[in-house]
């Protein structure tokens, strides 16, 4: 059985690597494809309308490309932000709606009983206050920057 698990995980590591290797050619010739492209427009803008034409114009085709990529990686950000604060959603309501945790609770609150637990859960809703102060406190310093 341990040798099934290492072979398979030997294939997948190897399938991975050979998929990451391509990639990274592609990258590497679509990298060489635009540098050839953008000297072919360089050159055309040169001979047709001057050499600051030139320069102007290839400095606003990358300015155009810089400002999407900015724009897509911060609809993707927003976008993560948004999945993870659904998912902790989820796990808090599916914790709390979890019949067995309710059922251990109730045995904890009879073994200890209700005069000594009532400290205990002060303290600990004053801990959970503080974790969640310092939760929103690095997200508005986050959200600032």
């Amino acid at each position: 059985m341990l040798q099934r698990l290492i072979g398979d995980l030997k294939e997948s590591v190897g399938s991975t690597l050979r998929l990451t290797s391509l990639a990274g050619a592609a990258a590497i010739a679509l990298l060489i494809t635009t540098a050839f492209l953008c000297a072919a427009a360089f050159v055309f803008v040169l001979q047709t309308y001057g050499a600051v034409q030139a320069c102007l114009a290839g400095a606003a085709i990358f300015f155009v490309v810089t400002v999407i990529a900015a724009a897509c990686y911060i609809v993707r950000k927003r976008e993560m932000q948004r999945r993870a604060e659904k998912a902790a959603k989820a796990a808090a309501a599916s914790v709390l709606a979890d019949p067995v945790l309710i059922a251990t609770g109730l045995q904890i609150v009879r073994a200890i009983g209700v005069k000594r637990l009532i400290p205990i859960l002060a303290v600990g809703g004053l801990a959970l206050g503080l974790m969640a102060s310092r939760g929103a406190a690095s997200d508005q310093t986050e959200a600032a920057e």
